[in-house]
């Protein structure tokens, strides 16, 4: 069913959902009980909490608000850069 918007004089904004083939002018207000008008709103496409929409969300947000990343994940062992034993390598120059 779809979600129309009322707009109650007192109270402000407020939706209900009617099927589409019963839906009044105007609505009861849930808070004082007066008669709101219907207000007349563009679709509500993006509105969900699906995961897709989670999804496409953080992706956006991604872009602007980068995650920072401070250390290695908790639990993740890295392991320690290599040393030789050779004497010889010790004569090397260093990077």
């Amino acid at each position: 069913m779809p979600l129309y918007q009322f707009r109650c004089a007192a109270c402000g904004p407020f939706d209900r959902t009617f099927p589409m083939a019963t839906v009044p002018d105007a609505a009861g207000c849930p808070t004082c009980a007066s008669a709101a008008r219907r207000q007349i709103t563009g679709p509500r496409l993006a509105h969900g909490a699906t995961a897709a929409m989670c999804l496409l969300d953080a992706t956006k947000r991604s872009a602007s608000e980068p995650a920072v990343v401070t250390g290695p994940r908790p639990g993740v062992v890295r392991n320690p850069t290599p040393t030789t034993a050779n004497p010889l390598h010790r004569t090397l120059p260093r990077p």
